[in-house]
């Protein structure tokens, strides 16, 4: 199916169209990454409608349009969002890759402290890793670390 020319519509309503006219792609791929050593790891999953829209093409905005809008929000004086219309009017992402998609993701919602230095330090703060290499409960969730293991694993089997 082909996308309309979404530039200048509303994003919600670029999303509802694709959820309308698109199956949902359920990824095998998994973010984890620690941002603070306090913490267990964190663990992003693909939306199945998001990545739709990341392999269709043409109803994202670029991911820059997210950080100038992080910067707006990260200012003493911000109140609200005055540059909504990025999200709109910025010509929308091409088709990706599911790799591209990850990649896009990982700079969309991980903290930048993560992504720009995941491998600075004692260990990778962040891994691309598949489902099955994460433990199937959820049994002792709050004390997921990143581990050797799951660092050295070849993605590509």
């Amino acid at each position: 199916m082909k996308t309309p020319q979404f530039q200048g519509t509303h994003l919600f309503d670029r999303l509802c169209w694709a959820k309308e006219n698109l199956d949902g792609v359920q990824s095998d791929y998994r973010v984890v990454y620690e941002d603070s050593v306090d913490e267990c790891a964190k663990i992003l999953v693909p939306d199945p409608n998001w990545m739709a829209c990341a392999l269709q093409g043409g109803i994202l905005p670029p991911v820059w349009v997210y950080h100038e809008l992080a910067r707006d929000e990260a200012m003493p004086t911000f109140t609200k969002h005055t540059r909504g219309y990025l999200l709109h009017d910025t010509e929308p992402m091409p088709a990706m890759t599911e790799e591209e998609a990850i990649e896009y993701l990982i700079m969309k919602d991980c903290p930048q402290s993560v992504w720009r230095n995941w491998d600075t330090g004692n260990k990778p703060k962040l891994v691309i890793c598949r489902k099955e290499q994460l433990p199937s409960t959820r049994e002792w969730r709050n004390a997921w670390k990143i581990t050797e293991e799951l660092t050295v694993t070849d993605l590509a089997a």
